[in-house]
C-alpha cells in the first residue's frame, strides 16, 4: 500500500507533463497553420510557369544559293548585322534588264513629246498661215469689187464707143485676173484650212501615244523597284538584338522563298506565363510584386510584376477545346495564364533562358 501511494504522484507528474507537451505542440501546430493560411494569402504560388519572349525566325524572301554565312550558333548579334548573303549574280542582271527596259521606254517618252511640240509648232504656223490666207482673201474679195465695177463701167462706155475696144479688153482682163486670183486665193485657205485639220488629228494622235506611254513607263518603273527589291532581299539582317539559335543553313545550300533558316531570340524582351488556377486569382491584380525563384539557379531571387491576365482559360485556347455539354462531365480546377514582366536590371547579365522553369510568387497587400 505504501509503494502505490508512491507511485500515484509520479504517474500524475508524467500525464502533466504528457498534457503539457501535448498543448505546446497543438498550439505550435495551430499557430504553425495560422501563418501559413495567412502566408497562402498574401503569396499566391505555383510551379506551373516558365520563361517565354520574342523568337523571330529568319526565312528568305527569295529563291537562291546561300553565298555567305557570317554567323554561327549561340551567337550574339545586333539589329541590322548581316546574317547570310545569297548569291546576287541573277537578280543583279534582272535589275540591269529593267533598268535598261525602262531607259528605252523613257527614250520614246521624250520622242513623242518632241514629235508633239514639233506638231503644236507647225500647228501654229498653219494657224497663221489660215490668217493671212482669209486676209488675202478679203483683199481679193475688195479687189474683185472694184475689178467688177470697173469693168462695168468699161462695158457701158465701149457700147457707147466712149472708150476704145482695147481698153475695154484690157478691163475685162485684168477683171478676169482678179476673179482668177480669188479663186486661188480661196483654194489656198481651204488647203490650208484642211492642212490645219490634219495637224489637229496628229497633235491628237501624239496626245494619245504619250499617255499610254506614260502608263508603260510607270510599269516599268514598278519593274525597276521590284528587282531591286529583290536584290536587297539577298542580303539577310538580324531584326533585333539577340542570340541565333536552329540554325539550319550553310554556304552553297539552295534556299527556297520562305524557307526558315535560323531565329533569333532576344533575351532583352523575356516574361514569364504563370498558369495560375482559377481559385488562386481572386485578388490578383496587375501591377502587384512578385518574387521569381529558378530551378537553374537556386538560392537567387528575381523581382517583377504582374503586367496582365488572360482573357481565357488555357484549355480554351487548345487546339480541341474541352466539350463540356456531356452527361459524364467530370469538373476540373481550370489554369489561366498571368503575364509576369520582370524588373529592369534584374536579369542584367541575361542568364535567364526562354524555356526555363520558374517558380513565381505573387505578394498581395493586405
Amino acid at each position: 500500500m505504501e509503494e502505490t501511494k508512491k507511485e500515484i504522484p509520479g504517474n500524475n507528474r508524467k500525464k502533466k507533463i504528457a498534457i503539457t507537451i501535448f498543448s505546446v505542440v497543438l498550439i505550435a501546430g495551430a499557430l504553425t497553420g495560422y501563418f501559413y493560411v495567412q502566408y497562402k494569402k498574401t503569396h499566391i504560388t505555383t510551379d506551373d510557369a516558365f520563361i517565354t519572349g520574342r523568337i523571330h525566325t529568319i526565312a528568305s524572301k527569295v529563291s537562291g544559293t546561300a553565298k555567305n554565312i557570317y554567323i554561327k550558333d549561340n551567337q550574339t548579334v545586333k539589329q541590322g548585322e548581316l546574317l547570310v548573303e545569297i548569291d546576287q549574280a541573277d537578280f543583279g542582271l534582272r535589275q540591269k534588264e529593267a533598268s535598261s527596259g525602262l531607259e528605252a521606254e523613257k527614250s520614246k517618252l521624250i520622242e513623242l513629246k518632241s514629235k508633239l511640240d514639233t506638231a503644236r509648232q507647225q500647228f501654229e504656223e498653219l494657224k497663221s498661215a489660215v490668217g493671212a490666207a482669209k486676209a488675202n482673201l478679203e483683199l481679193q474679195d475688195a479687189n474683185k469689187k472694184q475689178a467688177e465695177a470697173d469693168m462695168k463701167r468699161a462695158e457701158n462706155l465701149f457700147k457707147g464707143d466712149l472708150i476704145s475696144e482695147e481698153r475695154f479688153e484690157k478691163t475685162k482682163t485684168g477683171y478676169d485676173v482678179v476673179l482668177a486670183q480669188v479663186k486661188a486665193v480661196k483654194e489656198e485657205v481651204k488647203q490650208t484650212e484642211s492642212r490645219l485639220e490634219t495637224q489637229k488629228a496628229i497633235i491628237r494622235q501624239a496626245y494619245a501615244a504619250i499617255e499610254p506611254q506614260k502608263a508603260l513607263i510607270i510599269q516599268k518603273e514598278a519593274s525597276l523597284a521590284a528587282t531591286e527589291l529583290n536584290l536587297s532581299y539577298t542580303k539577310i539582317s538580324a531584326p533585333t538584338d539577340g542570340y541565333i539559335t536552329r540554325k539550319s543553313v550553310e554556304t552553297g545550300n539552295q534556299i527556297q522563298t520562305g524557307q526558315p533558316l535560323m531565329a533569333v531570340v532576344s533575351l532583352y524582351d523575356i516574361w514569364i506565363i504563370a498558369n495560375y488556377k482559377e481559385t488562386q486569382l481572386e485578388r490578383v491584380k496587375p501591377g502587384q510584386k512578385v518574387e521569381i525563384e529558378i530551378d537553374s539557379y537556386p538560392g537567387k531571387k528575381f523581382t517583377g510584376k504582374v503586367e496582365s491576365i488572360m482573357a481565357g482559360t488555357g484549355s480554351v485556347f487548345s487546339l480541341f477545346p474541352p466539350e463540356n455539354a456531356t452527361g459524364n462531365f467530370v469538373k476540373v480546377v481550370q489554369r489561366i495564364p498571368v503575364k509576369i514582366v520582370l524588373d529592369k536590371n534584374t536579369d542584367s547579365e541575361h542568364v535567364l533562358r526562354i524555356g526555363m522553369s520558374v517558380v513565381p510568387t505573387v505578394l498581395i497587400q493586405e
